[in-house]
């Protein structure tokens, strides 16, 4: 029995019923729902969360504002599901906390693959900190990235810009992280959605487009003349082994 906690929050019942007899079908028995943002926040302080779908027109109020409140209560993986498919839309939605952006109408089995690629991260995630054995340990905390003016933290989970702390995000530290991991070599948007959302990401270019301007808004001097992350027409992006002069 899968004990992780999932609360489906839209006003829609047959959204949530539909949500609920798939999740259920793919073993999920702890699922709790929620109509209204009032409901949503009683129920995750309740039971609490794992992941959070929620939807962004709510009775009481706009999903966006409910997931700065969510994440006053823990840190849930929050993933958007809503008609507003807007450019502006998909940004507000990262820039406020959330993990992941799906437009309706969607396929519930989708979801669904996109719930446990994520509890299967987290599970690899804690699983690789509890195993591996000390000497690996301490090798592993002197790990950091260095690229012209940033560096990056792997076990501190902290970036240095200009030799400053910047709040870095969890998908936004991942996905730099990756690059650090593999520099100089190209990825598709594809590629880099499998690799840090952890499924298929055909279809998932907004949200692999907005984490890689969530980058560059931190790393570069001008995010719009980017000199580490580079786009590399018609194949995907790549970060600089060195700084490119403009």
């Amino acid at each position: 029995m899968n004990m992780n906690k999932i609360v489906i929050v839209d006003d829609e019942p047959s959204i949530v019923k539909m949500l609920q007899l798939v999740l259920q079908k793919e073993g999920f028995q702890h699922i709790y729902t929620a109509g209204t943002c009032q409901e949503a926040l009683d129920t995750i302080a309740r039971y609490g969360a794992d992941i959070v779908l929620l939807d962004v027109m709510l009775p009481d109020g706009s999903g966006f504002e409910l997931c700065s409140k969510i994440r006053q209560l823990g840190k849930p993986h929050i993933i958007f599901l809503t008609a507003k498919a807007s450019d502006l839309d998909i940004l507000t939605g990262f820039a406020l906390g959330g993990d992941d952006y799906v437009t309706k109408p969607f396929n519930p089995l989708e979801i669904a693959a996109r719930i446990k690629a994520r509890l299967r991260r987290i599970g690899e995630m804690d699983g690789a900190s509890s195993h591996v054995p000390p000497s690996i340990t301490a090798l592993t905390a002197q790990q950091v990235y260095s690229f012209g003016r940033f560096q990056l933290n792997e076990a501190a989970g902290e970036l240095l810009v200009d030799q400053k702390s910047v709040p870095c995000p969890a998908q936004v530290f991942q996905l730099l992280l990756h690059f650090c991991k593999n520099p100089g070599i190209v990825f598709s948007k594809g590629q880099l959605y499998e690799a840090v959302w952890g499924i298929d990401g055909m279809g998932d270019d907004n949200t692999v487009m907005v984490h890689i301007r969530r980058i560059r808004e931190r790393i570069e001097y001008d995010p719009s003349m980017p000199t580490h992350l580079l786009t590399v027409r018609g194949l995907g992006y790549k970060l600089a082994k060195e700084p490119v002069s403009l």
